[in-house]
């Protein structure tokens, strides 16, 4: 009598021997146990080897479980790039919880709106940031009725202002707790790792819900896309907060690396902390980079050492990625969003391409490429048809996603989570082509496409030309109303330090490289805002330029 399961099905189980639930967490472990002596963590002057880091983690861990943190419990942090940060990516997935990082630079009322959102039960949280969490706690409790157990890390590289605001000291909390003896992952790689909200440019922020086996492949992926060394040295410039700082700090642990910690980014502490610690890996969005070109030359002195940087967060002008390769620092471009796990494609770089010029090296390097290794797919589609479109360079359509690279879902938000899931494929929102060779290239946000006299004009386009006038250290294009051809771009630009140009200059440059459609119609040499990872925040330009359009 035959029987329809196969011979392979039987007497062929899974057990705990041969099967475990993917977790970055256990890279901690490995690291522990086979890289122990070798240093984790450098922070000013404090240092701390990998046995010591996990200790500390299996300490905090132990901790928040005594504090009744458990699976599915939401602890969230207030931190700087600091140790006690890192020991957070640590801990908190061990417990089966989940790790909320606020970002730095938000105002109480949407920090209070997150944490309730997210129903924090802990809070660890810098000293520095005390007035903004008390007036956010305050709110939390009076508006939401929620309060969460707070934990003060009073660090030892902060000498400001800045009052203990919780009934737990983060050393002393440590130093009362034996370690757990394992940091063990969860039981169900599916279960959540983290939650990051997106920057609510329209209406509230979204809950990115990231699991443990997207953040374990994506952790390998970071080390494969940049064919990362064993014992890497990392420099924090990119914010840990920032979508689990792209799942770094566990591609780290993985490698048995060093984490360079910095409190602040700037041209004088990155440079100095390369020189300083040798530093050959680091990554940040184009402002930073840009800062690094500008900086004065003294400031590069001493940095022999092959340094590796990784760029994303925005499109990179191209100006930013021959600058970068004038110094001699090797950039690799990368793309992604929130919601899969930071990065997720990358302009894989051929052999071919030395042989190129350097401007069709920018060129090639500046696309938004082809998948991570571990990402099953991405591809461009027409977002109405779901039909792929042909490899021309020309055709335009929505980059999507999809694979284990990409989250949960947002949280308590299953509409939004239906929506960016329609026709089985993450829709990203980023307007792009694929070009022959099937590498992607973005060409603008869908609401970012400035449409004039019936011409779509590419913000992005305009803003690479403006790059390339070497007085322009940050720029940003948006539409602007005008009662002839319904919109026309109007660019927003800072100098660098001591440069000078005029408006009219600068819109002549343009059109010397772009159809005279499509050069600004307005300079303003204004501030730019930008969030904390350096992206410029073209939802206020839009603003300011409507609300400038409306008074005129």
């Amino acid at each position: 009598m035959s029987s329809n399961i196969s011979i392979y099905e039987q007497g062929l189980d899974q057990t705990t021997a041969n099967f475990v639930a993917l977790s970055p967490v256990s890279f901690v472990e490995r690291s522990a146990e086979v890289f122990g002596d070798l240093p984790a963590v450098v922070h000013g002057a404090r240092r701390q080897t990998w046995a010591q880091t996990r200790e500390r983690s299996a300490r905090l861990a132990a901790a928040l479980r005594a504090l009744g943190v458990a699976r599915g419990s939401t602890v969230s942090v207030m931190l700087p790039n600091t140790p006690e940060m890192v020991e957070a990516h640590y801990a908190v997935p061990a417990l089966n919880a989940v790790l909320n990082t606020l970002n730095t630079r938000l105002d109480a009322a949407l920090l209070a709106w997150q944490m309730n959102h997210c129903e924090a039960q802990v809070l660890i949280t810098d000293r520095e940031f005390a007035p903004t969490i008390a007036e956010a706690l305050r709110l939390l409790h009076s508006e939401h009725g929620r309060t969460p157990i707070v934990i003060d890390v009073c660090d030892s590289e902060y000498a400001g202002p800045g009052d203990r605001l919780g009934t737990h000291e983060y050393e002393a909390l440590l130093a009362a707790h034996a370690p757990l003896a394992r940091l063990d992952g969860p039981a169900d790689e599916w279960d959540a790792i983290a939650v990051s909200y997106t920057s609510g440019t329209t209406g509230d922020p979204k809950g990115v819900v990231t699991h443990h086996r997207g953040a374990y492949l994506n952790a390998v992926s970071n080390a494969a896309t940049w064919t990362m060394p064993h014992f890497p040295i990392y420099l924090w410039t990119l914010p840990m907060f920032h979508c689990n700082g792209w799942c770094f700090p566990w591609t780290i642990a993985m490698l048995g690396g060093t984490h360079v910690c910095l409190r602040r980014v700037d041209a004088p502490s990155i440079l100095g902390a390369m020189r300083e610690h040798r530093v050959d890996h680091y990554c940040a969005a184009p402002i930073v980079h840009n800062l690094l070109i500008a900086a004065p030359d003294e400031l590069r002195a001493g940095i022999t050492q092959k340094v590796r940087g990784m760029v994303a967060g925005a499109a990179p002008p191209a100006a930013m990625i021959e600058g970068m390769a004038k110094l001699g620092f090797d950039i690799t471009h990368v793309y992604g969003l929130t919601e899969v796990y930071g990065p997720a494609a990358v302009a894989v770089k051929r052999a071919s391409w030395a042989g190129e010029s350097l401007s069709e090296q920018t060129r090639l390097n500046g696309r938004q490429g082809v998948r991570y290794a571990l990402q099953e797919g991405m591809t461009v589609l027409d977002p109405e048809t779901m039909v792929e479109t042909p490899a021309d360079g020309q055709t335009m359509g929505e980059i999507m996603f999809r694979g284990n690279i990409v989250m949960k879902g947002y949280l308590k938000n299953p509409q939004a989570s239906a929506a960016a899931f329609a026709g089985g494929w993450f829709h990203t929102g980023d307007l792009a082509v694929m070009e022959p060779d099937r590498y992607v290239k973005i060409k603008d946000r869908s609401k970012d496409i400035i449409i004039s006299g019936g011409e779509n004009i590419s913000s992005i386009e305009v803003e690479d030309a403006l790059y390339r006038h070497p007085a322009v250290m940050a720029c940003a294009v948006v539409a602007r109303p005008d009662p002839k051809w319904g919109e026309t771009p109007v660019a927003y630009v800072e100098l660098k330090p001591g440069a000078e140009v005029s408006a009219a200059e600068l819109v002549t440059h343009c059109k010397s490289l772009l159809a005279g459609y499509k050069a600004p119609k307005e300079v303003r040499f204004e501030a730019i805002p930008k969030t904390s990872t350096g992206k410029i925040q073209k939802f206020q330009l839009r603003e300011r330029a409507r609300s400038t359009q409306a008074i005129e």
